[in-house]
């Protein structure tokens, strides 16, 4: 049976949540992510509160880091 959920992001904000979602399900604290990542504490901080000026590549990366998968569906 498969037991993941799927969130649709559709701003910032949104996607931030899912990534503060995951981090607190891992029992990640920031500083522990940002140690493990090698981003800063004010990054992840402000990617969970759904800065819009985040850099993508950066986010993506922990977004897979969290064990996260991405993808694009086109609307019907």
């Amino acid at each position: 049976m498969d037991t993941r959920t799927t969130m649709m992001i559709t701003d910032a904000k949104s996607f931030g949540q899912a990534i503060r979602k995951r981090r607190r399900e891992l029992g990640y604290t920031q500083a522990f992510l940002s140690e493990f990542s090698g981003f800063s504490v004010t990054f992840i901080s402000d990617l969970e509160n759904g800065k819009k000026t985040a850099e993508l590549e950066k986010s993506i990366y922990l977004a897979n880091l969290l064990g996260l998968d991405l993808s694009m569906t086109p609307r019907s």
